[in-house]
């Protein structure tokens, strides 16, 4: 989106800083991240563990057309702002409105991230589409979505998490999508948000304001999503075993790709996925019903989801120079994810072992003991090797030197790495790829 120094000021209700302001100076999208500046884009300095105004003068230099400030400048071409990130909400929310592309907003416990990725390659085969990058999915990655969508995206794919009640509401307010999808509700942020309704009533804001012209779209195995229904004027349309949109036959490859036939009321097709692990139908079946909806045929849905490719530390399987096979799904984890994760690995024909490196699952409060052991329990029952990283919540791990452990892994053998972004464990998926 493009927009002037001029109205970043009256949107935002701001003043106008700097010397020899130029009012017209054209300003195309926005970023947070000074390393990520890209020429004639609005710098927003954020007050966080470091303090973004620290770097105003690097973004730029980088080639930033102006910025934001909560404090007067003179570095260059400025609005002065009480709180930029409020002023960055501000600016999201306007450019909205000149958003006529549909929209659509994806939430849930776990596979929100994929299942954008999968939808965006879905949308993608009948136009360039905008989407979320990586897991930008709150109150500053929403509105920095908006503001970088280009004028010939067809759609946006804006992906929505919460962290407290009336998060998703808010986040609605600047997205207004014109489809909501509930991806799953599960044992995820349980201790932010105390039970698992009180998650489940926080996802389902999402359909709560979509138009009535719009679509829910909605996972019918399980009922705290299904119980979200009647919250919504729009139409319902179901995905899962028992959705209107489902799977059957389906098979999983040696090389962890599931396949299947996809039945919808719009037909059926045979689908085969780029992506790797037997749950990632389900997730499809998600993107699916979102294109279909939207009017993409049904022989390029199932195009669609043959090409996606995920974000990256998401069900990824590479070869060690080894010939150890990893999988690196280390980006976040909860009981859902980590269980799914734990049957692919399973799954997976080699002839050696098979071994699972745990990180913490966070932000379960008084469920973390028993998720966790339920998880060590699963492990063993699937026949595979457990170690843990920076818990003790799965119980005594075998060895306390995960290098020396991991030391003797190579040809035939398998594992798998996945714990919360807290736990660290993308860099021990690189270290085990390169050794």
């Amino acid at each position: 989106m493009e927009f002037s120094l001029a109205q970043v000021a009256e949107i935002t209700g701001g003043v106008l800083c700097g010397d020899s302001v130029n009012l017209d100076v054209k300003l195309s999208g926005a970023t947070q991240d000074s390393r990520r500046i890209t020429p004639g884009c609005l710098f927003v300095p954020l007050r966080a563990e470091r303090d973004g105004h620290d770097f105003i003068s690097a973004a730029l230099t980088a080639g930033a057309a102006g910025f934001l400030t909560e404090q007067e400048s003179t570095l260059g071409p400025s609005v002065l702002v009480p709180d930029t990130a409020s002023a960055l909400q501000a600016l999201g929310a306007a450019s909205r409105t000149s958003i006529t592309a549909p929209v659509v907003g994806v939430t849930g416990s776990v596979g929100k991230t994929s299942v954008k990725d999968l939808t965006s390659a879905v949308l993608n085969q009948k136009g360039p589409v905008h989407a979320s990058p990586r897991s930008f999915n709150n109150e500053i990655g929403v509105p920095l979505t908006l503001l970088n969508t280009p004028e010939e995206a067809t759609a946006v794919v804006a992906e929505m998490g919460a962290r407290h009640p009336g998060d998703i509401s808010n986040l609605c307010a600047m997205v207004h999508p014109d489809v909501g999808v509930i991806t799953t509700i599960g044992m995820a942020h349980t201790g932010v948000f105390g039970s698992l309704e009180a998650v489940a009533q926080a996802k389902g804001e999402i359909i709560e304001g979509l138009p009535a012209a719009g679509c829910a779209v909605l996972n019918a195995d399980v009922p705290e999503v299904m119980a979200q229904a009647d919250r919504t004027r729009a139409q319902v349309l179901t995905f899962g075993q028992a959705g209107e949109v489902r799977a059957r036959e389906v098979r999983v490859g040696a090389d962890l790709r599931p396949s299947f036939l996809l039945e919808s009321p719009w037909g059926r097709i045979e689908v085969r996925l780029e992506a790797r692990g037997a749950h990632m139908a389900n997730n499809a079946l998600a993107a699916a019903a979102v294109g279909l909806v939207l009017e993409v045929p049904l022989d390029q849905v199932a195009a669609g989801l043959a090409q996606a490719e995920l974000s990256p530390s998401r069900m990824q399987l590479g070869t060690a120079p080894s010939g150890l096979l990893v999988i690196d799904d280390a980006y976040n984890a909860n009981p859902l994810s980590v269980g799914a994760a734990l049957e692919a690995l399973a799954a997976v024909e080699a002839p050696g072992r098979r071994v699972a490196v745990l990180g913490l699952m966070a932000e379960l409060g008084d469920d973390a003991p028993l998720a966790h052991q339920q998880m060590a329990q699963k492990a063993a029952a699937l026949g595979v090797e457990l170690f843990t990283v920076g818990t003790d919540l799965y119980g005594p791990s075998p060895q306390a030197d995960i290098d020396a452990a991991l030391k003797n892994l190579g040809h035939g053998d398998v594992v798998l790495v996945k714990g919360s972004l807290v736990a660290g464990l993308q860099a021990l998926a690189a270290r085990l790829l390169k050794n």
